[in-house]
């Protein structure tokens, strides 16, 4: 018996049409499709008339339902892997059933498709030939450090945070950036889609007024040449 595909596949980051015909003919094709959120993604899988069988697979039960799809890869069946939005695996479940799918040499596959990350890092007007993408900062242990590191990149960061978070996360890059070149984006793709640039202390002056709403992508400009000689003088 051969083995099933499991296919990563990208879904809206807000906008319904951003979708691929491709990624619509494989999530009505594959045998079952693994959600983050089953009541999340039913919204997006009713509005293209999609029909295929769910089940949940998010962060609580990702050791447990990982097991259960690879039996079902193993048996034969093709698995669709989407998140709430995005690609799954990026700071969304999805690691460990790609992991252990790679592991068993079953088929991965992905479904390319909408990125918050790079809708943001394009539109920045920051350098994108290199860039580091380093997700959520640690809370507690290890942030000083890894913002110590950070503060000395070359390359142009990505960093993602939720809107009670904002603006201590801001506040500590001024502290170790200074008034380093940011662009955040929110929303993308939907109806109050918003990029606010500056520096980051006229960012922060900006969501003191704004309340933060929605999940946001922080953009910041890399310790450049050009930086470092401002720095020195």
């Amino acid at each position: 018996m051969s083995k099933g595909i499991l296919y990563i596949v990208s879904t809206p980051i807000g906008n319904l049409d951003d979708i691929t015909l491709r990624a619509i003919d494989i999530l009505r094709t594959v045998d079952i499709i693994a959600c983050e959120d089953t009541r999340h993604s039913a919204k997006l899988l009713s509005h293209y008339e999609i029909q295929t069988k769910k089940i949940s697979y998010y962060d609580e039960v990702e050791d447990k339902r990982s097991g259960t799809l690879i039996r079902m890869l193993e048996s034969g069946k093709n698995v669709a892997l989407i998140s709430d939005a995005g690609t799954p695996g990026i700071s969304d479940p999805g690691y460990r059933v790609i992991q252990k799918a790679v592991e068993a040499d079953i088929s991965v596959i992905p479904v390319p498709g909408p990125s918050s990350l790079l809708s943001v890092l394009v539109s920045s007007g920051f350098a994108t030939d290199r860039f580091t993408f380093e997700g959520f900062l640690p809370r507690k242990k290890g942030r000083k450090t890894r913002l110590e590191e950070l503060a000395l990149e070359p390359r142009t960061m990505i960093i993602f945070e939720s809107p009670i978070r904002l603006l201590k996360t801001l506040g500590d890059l001024s502290t170790y950036f200074g008034d380093r070149r940011i662009v955040i984006g929110r929303e993308m793709t939907k109806f109050f889609e918003e990029y606010v640039r500056g520096s980051i202390p006229e960012v922060i002056s900006h969501f003191e007024k704004a309340k933060p709403r929605g999940e946001f992508v922080l953009v910041i400009e890399g310790l450049t040449r050009k930086l470092k000689r401002s720095i020195s003088e």
